[in-house]
């Protein structure tokens, strides 16, 4: 019974969905414990995104992404959080070849790492997978506009709906994604009438990275808007500049060993005195 209260603690998909046209929704991404937990302070969503391939692994896409890395980030996320719904990201290869593929897959996610959802990438040709899932009880958060996982055909992470052809293709996307029922939409680096267009014509609400500020949400890659990465995409607003400072204490460190200033003497033990006879 305890674990069912702690579980009910934390928001779920059907509060999100009813978001939409209120107060915005704020999601960040996260991959380890300790971040979790700062986080979950403040978010409504955690993405334990495949943006791990690239901040924690160093990998140029997200393509060599596995299932078994993001169960095993999930874990670690949930672990850190408490009130936040984690929503874990599906990798490439995992969902793609067939619905049964992606409920095993998207099953397997929710039951090794106790996670509130799944996000997938695509419009048209994900919405009957998406369908499915939602029809056998695994929450979907969607997603359109640039969708890194396909780059090898995208052929760059260039922003989309930027010109008439390529904006109806998105809207349609995101409209399918809706209609099949996924609790809300992730809308990535297309052009700001495109997000406010999108945002005002689904139901779901959207949540933009790179859209506009009229979606219903918005999310960072945090690496990204704390000044870990060494590079950010335009849609970055910096919050804070960590990235100098880490490497000033790692150099501080570095310094004080090679000089033996440190250990001090408050960083190391004595022996304990000698107990009277």
């Amino acid at each position: 019974m305890m674990s069912i209260q702690n579980a009910a603690r934390r928001k779920t998909a059907p509060e999100i969905f009813a978001r939409k046209g209120g107060e915005p929704i704020v999601m960040l991404t996260s991959y380890h414990a300790h971040t979790a937990a700062l986080v979950d302070k403040y978010c409504d969503i955690i993405l334990v995104g495949d943006s791990l391939g690239n901040v924690m692994h160093g990998f140029e896409t997200t393509v060599p992404v596995t299932l078994e890395m993001m169960i095993l980030q999930g874990h670690a996320v949930m672990r850190g959080s408490k009130q936040a719904m984690v929503v874990v990201d599906m990798p490439f290869g995992s969902y793609e070849a067939s619905k049964e593929q992606a409920f095993h897959s998207a099953a397997r996610v929710l039951k090794e790492t106790g996670c509130g959802g799944i996000k997938v990438e695509g419009g048209v040709r994900m919405a009957e997978t998406i369908a499915f899932l939602v029809e056998r009880g695994i929450p979907v958060m969607g997603h359109v506009g640039l969708t890194p996982q396909s780059i090898n055909t995208l052929g760059s992470f260039r922003a989309r709906g930027r010109d008439e052809a390529d904006s109806a293709m998105i809207l349609e996307d995101a409209k399918a994604v809706s209609e099949a029922g996924a609790f809300s939409i992730v809308v990535e680096a297309v052009a700001e009438p495109l997000g406010r267009k999108i945002t005002e014509s689904v139901a779901s609400p959207t949540i933009g990275i790179g859209a506009s500020v009229a979606c219903d949400g918005q999310v960072l890659v945090l690496e990204d808007m704390l000044g870990l990465s060494p590079w950010a995409p335009k849609f970055v607003k910096r919050y804070g500049d960590l990235g100098p400072g880490i490497e000033k204490a790692i150099q501080d460190y570095a310094d004080e060993v090679r000089s033996r200033a440190f250990p001090g003497p408050e960083h190391v033990y004595n022996l304990k005195p000698k107990a009277p006879k």
